[in-house]
């Protein structure tokens, strides 16, 4: 049986809590109030082999939380869940009764409500107000303020959420900018561009042709001369020629004088940007006539490729017709000059490499002469072949000295003539090796005269191969003296087209979008990194 509450009694200070008590006083106060007596923790503490007993019940983890929330609402000093069981069951109080849990739960929902403590004969024991009036100091339930942490990370979530909204809202700003820049900059002017190529732009036609300027191969040209006749190489500089006249201002004025290319271009069906004014320099022209006359040269095969636009296609391949007459007028003008150079060149050539060849001759002539020597080649063979043999003689006879030698009793008898055939074999050699490389008739080494007879027999080798190009140059310019060596050969004949060529809508309005976004991206970046710059 529990022993009852002892009777609270006044200390005179009335009910209300000093001014200087802090909560945690009034707490330890409260809970002192409602702390079972000190003889039922001592009788509860006494015994201590309860706590074997209260494990052996096989009690669940609900059941040892509401022990040890009801011990701690009466102020127990529980050690741990099986503690507080015991501390309550000392105290006279079943923790596990549906009455006890009840009245903790209205406990714990309602602070002013005293705190009972039930016995098993259903008696309550109140701890609170008195009967006379007294009233103990309550338990101030302490207002739940966030801690410090708390609210740091509140306003720096805000902080973040705030900076998010702010940088959303400029990424849309600055979005909506960028695009309106795109469409005011690159949009709007492609725009016009398409409207001009598919609408307002004059069909124009382009007539093509290809010709070829080719080399006669004349009969019986042989050796280096023949060697790049009749390829793309030999008229290589005529073709760069022709190409360069047909793309020049003699040619435009020639083709206005017969065709009349610049009221062609001046008429005024012709779209404004297209059209030649009526009283336009000869500069506009050739801006005209260059943008609509196109010659290209192809190295690898020789052709040259013309193309050429007009408003009307037999307009185009009239010019065009014109165009090849002058380049075949010009491969004519230029085989001329040929012509009247050619054999005076090819004549003082070959009197200038005979003259030359025979110098070369003479002087390898000299050297034979002079160091008694018909081949220093066949002289050095000679005497390397002896040296070769010498040392391999040498070599058998020192192999022999050397094993007598290894002998106990050598034969000093036989030893004798052996060193001296040794000594003998090494003065040969070192009067060869002196011959290689000691003066002889001239004062000069073996190796000198070799050195120079091999260069005056390169001398006179080249020498001869230039004399012989220097004669089939002039056999081959007497050969074409009399006919002509170039002649104009079209591969492609102009035909007039029967569609519009130009202008080519959907690729020049593609083009124009790369070059104004190309545009725009070099502004933006020189603004972006001089922005960069000056604010550093």
């Amino acid at each position: 049986m529990t022993q009852p509450v002892p009777p609270v009694t006044d200390d005179g200070f009335g009910p209300d809590p000093f001014p200087t008590a802090t909560d945690q006083t009034v707490a330890m106060m409260d809970a002192s109030a409602h702390r079972p007596a000190p003889t039922t923790m001592a009788a509860a503490q006494a015994n201590p082999t309860d706590l074997d007993q209260i494990r052996k019940e096989g009690l669940t983890g609900r059941q040892l939380r509401l022990a040890r929330r009801m011990a701690q609402k009466y102020g127990m000093p529980a050690t741990s869940d099986f503690d507080a069981v015991r501390l309550l069951r000392a105290a006279g109080l079943d923790p596990f009764q549906k009455s006890t849990i009840l009245g903790l739960i209205s406990a714990e929902g309602d602070d002013d409500t005293p705190a009972t403590f039930p016995d098993p004969s259903s008696r309550a024991l109140t701890v609170g107000p008195r009967g006379d009036g007294v009233q103990l100091p309550q338990t101030i339930k302490p207002i739940k303020v966030p801690s410090t942490e708390v609210r740091a990370e509140e306003s720096h979530m805000s902080d973040i959420q705030r900076i998010q909204r702010d940088l959303a809202k400029r990424r849309r700003r600055r979005s909506a900018l960028l695009m309106a820049r795109l469409f005011f900059f690159v949009g709007l002017p492609t725009l016009l561009a398409g409207w001009y190529y598919y609408i307002v732009a004059t069909p124009l036609y382009a007539t093509k042709a290809e010709f070829v300027i080719q080399q006669a191969d004349p009969a019986g040209a042989q050796g280096m001369g023949g060697l790049l006749s009749g390829t793309q190489f030999a008229t290589s500089q005529d073709s760069i020629a022709v190409q360069g006249y047909l793309q020049s201002r003699d040619a435009m004025m020639r083709l206005d004088d017969d065709k009349k290319f610049i009221a062609h271009f001046a008429q005024p069906q012709i779209d404004p940007i297209q059209r030649l004014n009526a009283d336009a320099t000869r500069e506009a022209a050739y801006k005209v006539y260059q943008r609509n006359v196109k010659i290209a040269y192809d190295p690898t095969e020789g052709i040259i490729k013309m193309e050429v636009i007009a408003a009307e296609p037999q307009v185009s391949a009239d010019f065009s017709r014109a165009l090849i007459s002058y380049a075949e007028e010009q491969v004519d003008h230029l085989t001329q000059r040929l012509r009247a150079d050619q054999m005076q060149g090819a004549r003082e050539s070959y009197e200038l490499a005979e003259a030359a060849m025979l110098t070369s001759q003479r002087k390898v002539v000299d050297l034979q002469e002079q160091f008694k020597i018909l081949s220093s080649e066949v002289e050095v063979s000679l005497i390397t072949t002896q040296i070769g043999q010498l040392e391999t003689q040498l070599s058998q006879d020192r192999l022999s000295l050397a094993q007598m030698e290894s002998n106990t009793n050598p034969n000093v008898a036989r030893m004798e003539p052996l060193r001296r055939r040794i000594g003998t074999l090494d003065a040969e050699i070192a009067t060869l090796r002196s011959r290689l490389t000691q003066g002889v008739g001239g004062g000069k080494s073996l190796a000198q005269v070799q050195s120079e007879l091999l260069v005056a027999q390169a001398d006179v080798q080249t020498r001869q191969l230039l004399l012989a190009q220097s004669l089939q140059s002039m056999e081959t310019a007497r050969t074409d003296a009399n006919r002509q060596v170039r002649y104009l050969s079209v591969s492609v004949s102009p035909v007039p087209p029967d569609e519009a060529t130009y202008p080519r809508a959907f690729e020049n309005t593609m083009v124009a979008l790369l070059i104004f976004a190309g545009i725009y991206l070099m502004v933006s970046m020189t603004a972006a990194i001089l922005r960069e710059q000056v604010s550093a």
